[in-house]
């Protein structure tokens, strides 16, 4: 029996290995793909985690306030960015869509709802777009404005970005004809989370079914007073920071055929955000000196910084006058004087924000009850379950 079971052992072997030779080539040829096969599948490309907010805001009539807080409080949410991390260590991409629902000139056909920007990282073209909204008497249709972000912005699909929605009215949740229960799920299964903000009582928001539009999607519901004065505390440092930040607009060198105008709109709300209150243009200028500011499609400057970057690709005529005709080494070297100038200047406002950080602490009691309070604690509290932490 022993003797039998050795030779059959040997009979297998033999087929075996003679299956082998007979078809070695095609054999190293199936490892070979496999092996490739894997790899691409087991080795990705690593993908930067994305912050993704959607913000949606009634602009009836009576919500001058609410827009009068987000076009103030939108630099203190960017500066809380800079002490965003990953997982690895690395800092997350930022981008914010815009928008409105609930006016009158708006048309009647599409909800009274217009979508006033897309996913951006522009922190200039945000800016103006919030500073353009302005309030009329309308009919505010949440489910059918969430529902609307879903289907136009680009979300994406990586699994690791924070996507949220943050919509903010006064008015019953229910209104229209689009189930606000339909838009949230349908949001939940595209892993993008709903966040309510009720203007008025929190008891108010809960009758009006504010907070069950959260809850689907493991969102949170916060109520404020979305016309309390937001207080401003006013510092020793915010004139350094102001004349810091003029000096940091001379850094700017344009180019291209959107250069002269994307100049000037950096200027212009710069403006703006000194027209609605000083301290705004100090946390204006304070985002301006974190990594979240770029300006690489009309800035040479920072267009220098990117690692594609060839002098070459640039036309003369794309040119400043300040560089035109010049050679491409003192182009480099005047390029190279100021990305020093700012980075120094940039540092130099993150050291009088840190003073100024400060002496606010010691002035401020804890306050509640306004828009950037309210997004900053939910975002906090959500980044978690994307491995984002903050310092």
């Amino acid at each position: 029996m022993k003797k039998k079971l050795q030779n059959l052992t040997m009979l297998l072997l033999l087929l075996i290995i003679g299956t082998g030779y007979a078809h070695e080539e095609g054999s190293l040829e199936y490892l070979s793909s496999t092996a490739l096969q894997i790899n691409s599948e087991t080795i990705q490309p690593y993908k930067q985690p994305t912050v993704k907010i959607a913000l949606l805001l009634d602009t009836s009539n009576s919500m001058d306030g609410l827009i009068n807080q987000a076009k103030s409080q939108l630099w203190d949410i960017v500066n809380q960015f800079a002490y965003a991390k990953c997982g690895n260590n690395s800092r997350p991409g930022l981008q914010i869509a815009l928008y409105q629902y609930g006016n009158d000139n708006l048309p009647a056909r599409e909800g009274y709802i217009q979508q006033v920007l897309g996913f951006s990282s522009d922190l200039d073209k945000i800016s103006e777009k919030l500073f353009s909204l302005t309030t009329n008497g309308g009919e505010e249709f949440c489910g059918q404005v969430i529902h609307r972000s879903l289907r136009q912005l680009e979300w994406g699909k990586n699994p690791d970005d924070l996507k949220m929605i943050f919509i903010a009215g006064n008015e019953p949740f229910t209104q229209g004809n689009k189930s606000f229960r339909e838009s949230a799920s349908n949001a939940k299964e595209k892993d993008i989370i709903v966040n309510t903000i009720f203007c008025g009582s929190y008891a108010q928001g809960v009758n009006t079914h504010w907070q069950e539009g959260a809850l689907i999607t493991g969102g949170e519901y916060m109520a404020i007073d979305h016309n309390r004065q937001v207080v401003h505390i006013k510092t020793p440092y915010d004139n350094i920071i102001i004349d810091l930040n003029a000096r940091l607009n001379k850094t700017y060198v344009s180019y291209g055929p959107m250069g002269a105008s994307r100049k000037a709109r950096q200027e212009v709300q710069d403006e703006e955000a000194m027209a609605l209150q000083e301290v705004v243009v100090v946390k204006r200028a304070v985002s301006k000196s974190s990594g979240y500011y770029n300006n690489a499609e009309w800035d040479l400057v920072d267009a220098s910084s990117k690692e594609d970057f060839d002098l070459k690709k640039y036309k003369q005529e794309m040119l400043p006058e300040a560089i035109r005709g010049k050679s491409e080494e003192e182009i480099n070297k005047f390029l190279e004087g100021k990305k020093a100038e700012r980075r120094k200047i940039q540092e130099e406002i993150q050291q009088a924000n840190a003073k100024r950080e400060a002496y606010i602490a010691k002035q401020q009691k804890s306050e509640t009850g306004e828009l950037e309070k309210a997004m900053l604690n939910a975002i906090k509290k959500q980044a978690s379950t994307k491995n984002l932490y903050w310092e």
